[in-house]
């Protein structure tokens, strides 16, 4: 009896980490009607009970983590961010470190992007930014692609991860090599040139 009471009081703390986590991953309604008779059931089933679905969550949010497509059917966009679609740059991208990235449309949904390479896979949809830097962002895992003029980067945000830099497309190798001939000026230098 003292094991159990032990076990239930380790377990608490436990099931109150994994839970927020969890409450970002969407659950199928059956899910939802099968949880609720389960907190109708007696305390010791509830730990029991309690222990099989924080497993499937987190297996469920360590999918999500680790950049699983999304099955979930996209939402439609609107005229602003389907116009930022516009200025991606799609193919097979090239990075640092002999790394590269694929950038697909999904035909599916317009506006929204396959972004693969090793180890990841994210389904990602633009956002506007105040900068005109395109950004491309997988919300339930928390990638984002940035691009900008001469050069690309994933990140992952909730790991802390840049998962590809440098990466460069056509277009942006020809940007930076005209950057690279004909730099410009620096603002440390001559600062009445930023003004």
């Amino acid at each position: 009896m003292k094991t159990l009471i032990a076990s239930v009081i380790a377990l608490v703390p436990a099931l109150m980490l994994v839970q927020p986590a969890a409450a970002t991953v969407q659950a199928k309604p059956a899910a939802a009607k099968k949880a609720a008779p389960a907190a109708k059931a007696s305390t010791a089933k509830k730990t029991t009970t309690a222990k099989k679905p924080a497993a499937t969550k987190g297996a469920v949010a360590a999918a999500a983590g680790a950049g699983a497509a999304t099955a979930v059917a996209a939402s439609a966009l609107s005229p602003e961010a389907l116009s930022l679609a516009d200025r991606v740059h799609t193919g097979r991208i090239g990075c640092e470190l002999g790394q590269h990235v694929n950038v697909t449309k999904d035909g599916n949904n317009p506006g929204y992007f396959h972004v693969d390479g090793n180890g990841f896979k994210y389904h990602m949809s633009p956002v506007a930014t105040s900068t005109g830097v395109v950004r491309l962002e997988d919300k339930q895992a928390g990638a984002v692609w940035l691009q900008i003029a001469n050069k690309s980067m994933l990140m992952n945000q909730k790991q802390g991860q840049r998962l590809a830099d440098e990466c460069m497309s056509s277009e942006q190798t020809q940007v930076a090599e005209a950057i690279k001939r004909n730099p410009p000026p620096s603002l440390l230098e001559n600062p009445a040139a930023g003004k």
